[in-house]
């Protein structure tokens, strides 16, 4: 029909720009706090971008399903604000006609949903892990970044160097403050680079500068003036990525029915079931009075889609803690929703049998 048309073309059009705009938005913030972390020392300033795929990746579910939800809404409640709606129904045209191209619109999303929330989004969080990891065991040398200070590894030394000479990896105004033995001591060089020796031990050689050392509170200090000074730098010895049930795959959480992989295992399920749940249930709330206010609803809409994620998380820490059985908090909040739903449409489509009647 012409209006199953009209309403995959405009559901589509909507989609693709809710997406734009919220995808620009998780970007931002993402890439805000990666680049904060990379000034401080946190992460290497090349895996920035690394980071923030993984991190897309792991939001895109509930950005999807977000999207999904916003733009169902929008496409319907415009065609209510403009009166189309009204024409529709006088053709004789119900509420539960539209439930079709919705449901035709939503479910590829929704399968996409269900693969990334069960399959890529673990994995992108598993690889952010092993990626924090291998940059977690550089040395101390690959950790310093300029402008900023920055304690060792082994917390026992802070780096500050002012900046960067030339290409070869040489570093100006060095300052280094270490303790050994209870004495405090504290480098200033004028510049300094990393060497590799015969042996594979790595050093931080530096240049024309002085060491002051002595014991805090006391006026014993030795100042030495040096041409060459070297630091041994240790490297941290690989741990391994730590277990979570976040970035386990699904057939692990299967085979190790543990609560916390239960509630996980809920969680993933959960995503594309309440995503939907939130297209049929877009359809009985993108209801709009022309007369009335036009933003009562969205946020009436939104204040549903966030109760309805709370629910699931509640439901996923039940499980986990063992409050709640797997069998039980899988499908409740779902069937809670849906059964309102009904409810939503059963008042809706009463409305409008009581309008016609009374014509």
């Amino acid at each position: 029909m012409i209006f199953r048309r009209a309403a995959q073309r405009e559901l589509t059009h909507t989609a693709i720009t809710v997406f734009v705009a919220l995808f620009a938005i998780l970007l931002t913030t993402q890439l805000i706090r990666l680049l904060g972390e990379a000034a401080g020392g946190k992460i290497a300033p090349d895996g920035v971008l690394a980071l923030l795929g993984f991190g897309a990746v792991n939001y895109l579910p509930t950005l999807l399903s977000l999207t999904m939800f916003i733009a169902i809404l929008m496409t319907l409640s415009r065609s209510y604000r403009d009166s189309e709606m009204a024409i529709w129904f006088s053709a004789g045209v119900p509420l539960t006609a539209w439930v079709r191209p919705v449901l035709q619109f939503a479910l590829p999303l929704v399968i996409a949903i269900g693969a990334l929330s069960m399959f890529l989004s673990p994995w992108a969080l598993a690889k952010s892990a092993e990626y924090r990891q291998r940059m977690d065991q550089r040395d101390d040398t690959s950790r310093v970044s300029p402008g900023a200070f920055q304690e060792s590894a082994q917390a026992d030394r802070v780096f500050f160097v002012e900046g960067q000479v030339g290409d070869e990896g040489r570093v100006k105004n060095v300052f280094i403050s270490s303790r050994q033995h209870g004495r405090l001591g504290v480098v200033a060089a004028a510049e300094g680079h990393a060497e590799l020796a015969a042996n594979g031990d790595r050093f931080l050689v530096l240049e024309n500068g002085r060491r002051y050392e002595g014991t805090p509170g006391s006026a014993d200090y030795r100042v030495m003036r040096f041409d060459r000074y070297g630091f041994r730098v240790e490297t941290r010895e690989s741990r391994g990525i730590v277990p979570d049930q976040k970035n386990m795959p699904i057939w692990d959480l299967v085979a190790q029915p543990t609560p916390g992989n239960l509630g996980e295992l809920l969680w993933r399920v959960g995503i594309p079931l309440s995503a939907l749940n939130l297209a049929l249930l877009a359809i009985p709330l993108s209801f709009v009075n022309p007369r009335a206010g036009r933003t009562n609803n969205l946020v009436f809409s939104l204040l549903t889609f966030m109760l309805y994620s709370n629910m699931i998380s509640l439901s996923q820490a039940w499980v986990s803690q063992g409050k709640l059985p797997f069998e039980i908090g899988v499908w409740a909040v779902h069937v809670i929703m849906f059964n309102g739903l009904l409810v939503l449409f059963y008042r809706r489509l009463s409305v409008f049998s009581w309008g016609r009647l009374w014509r």
